[in-house]
């Protein structure tokens, strides 16, 4: 259990300093740690990043560093994609979810890990119908996988958005909030046809410690070169990823 709550630190401090990241830690935590079935996994997961995102963009919407545009544009189709998602997920087995993850997990660190050009010309405001068709995909990706899409999210918010990185980070925290919850319930009516339950005594725990390294991320996020730790998380995922498909082919065969 305590490494468990290592993870679940690591998982605010992710969130905290690059606005994504804390559902891709979240799910490996849950099932390779604690031993959840995958589906019961991705189901809490989508239920602490929520919690740990929401009270995270707290401090962000107070400094005025959250985009109500892209919240709206974005994040409220993503709401009805995550709904999508997650439906879907009845149908595959949570072996799928998994192998469809680490494939998730490995697309993540190649967008983590390019470098992001900070061009200082005003980029035009990307059309609305553009940014909800980027709203719904990411949103069905998040209800499948369990994973919040802040990888996703924050580089369209800086590179299509011209957002600077501290108010993508921002608002992203505030999408996945919203995506992630609307998962979570569709969820709750999924897992009892699989004899499952979620553990609230264990996600409260996670959403409690996950914030406090949300708050540490946040103030840290404003020291550190973004860079650096945009392909440090990188290399990390590709290591998970990889030992997630590892362990999905060896107990498949």
């Amino acid at each position: 259990m305590i490494l468990a709550l290592i993870g679940a630190l690591l998982i605010g401090l992710s969130l905290g300093l690059l606005g994504s990241g804390g559902s891709i830690l979240t799910v490996p935590v849950l099932v390779y740690l604690l031993g959840e079935p995958p589906k019961q996994a991705i189901a809490e997961s989508l239920l602490i990043v929520g919690g740990i995102a929401l009270l995270g963009a707290i401090p962000y919407a107070l400094r005025g560093l959250v985009d109500w545009r892209n919240v709206l544009f974005f994040g409220l189709p993503g709401m009805a994609g995550t709904y999508l998602g997650a439906w879907l997920s009845r149908f595959v087995s949570g072996e799928v979810q998994l192998l469809t993850f680490a494939m998730v997990m490995l697309l993540a660190a190649y967008s983590m890990a390019r470098p992001t050009p900070l061009s200082s010309a005003k980029r035009a405001s990307r059309k609305a119908w553009k940014v909800v068709l980027d709203g719904l995909a990411v949103g069905a990706l998040t209800g499948f996988v369990g994973v919040g899409g802040g990888f996703l999210i924050v580089p369209a918010l800086v590179l299509l958005g011209g957002l600077p990185m501290h108010l993508a980070v921002g608002t992203s925290l505030l999408i996945i909030a919203l995506k992630s919850f609307t998962g979570f319930y569709k969820y709750l009516h999924l897992l009892p046809q699989y004899g499952l339950g979620v553990d609230y005594p264990v996600a409260l725990l996670f959403i409690a410690v996950g914030t406090l390294g949300s708050f540490w991320g946040g103030r840290l996020a404003v020291r550190l070169p973004q860079e650096s730790l945009r392909r440090g998380f990188a290399l990390f995922l590709v290591v998970m990823g990889v030992f997630i498909l590892g362990q999905n082919l060896v107990q498949g065969h």
